[in-house]
């Protein structure tokens, strides 16, 4: 199976392209619908790509789990992620499964309670309410 697909590589170029639109205006971050899930099947290594830096299209950017207990928003190289083996000897999938209703932020905030990226509904709500909550109280409590 094709780790990304001409569909996606399109689609996180577009996520991409937009960032640094954004950028160059001096516009607020985005905070992009995921658009892949690849995860090791005999690992403990998740990413969630959002994006790639159109600039460099191998270097892509999401939420990266290499299942140490910390998650993060960053970077991944994809040809690194074509070439990584598990335990097992098996390579990176794609999740063809994964249907995001969250965006990053929402994953990241999930993730880094957790220690781990979820994708249970619950964590994901509780997540999301959170960083409302959060940034009701950055713009003085109005509701």
């Amino acid at each position: 199976m094709k780790l990304i697909t001409k569909e996606l590589r399109r689609r996180l170029l577009q996520n991409g392209e937009i960032r640094r639109k954004l950028d160059e205006d001096g516009e607020a971050d985005s905070d992009f619908y995921p658009v892949v899930k690849l995860f090791m099947p005999d690992g403990a290594g998740t990413w969630i790509l959002t994006e790639v830096d159109p600039d460099y299209p191998q270097t892509a950017i999401g939420l990266c789990d290499l299942g140490m207990g910390c998650p993060e928003l960053g970077s991944v190289y994809l040809c690194e992620l074509e070439a990584v083996r598990g335990v097992l000897g098996m390579p990176v999938e794609r999740d063809l499964h994964f249907n995001p209703d969250f965006t990053i932020s929402v994953y990241a905030r999930a993730a880094w309670k957790a220690g781990r990226i979820v994708e249970d509904r619950t964590s994901l709500e509780q997540a999301l309410t959170e960083q409302r909550e959060a940034r009701r109280a950055a713009e003085g409590g109005a509701s």
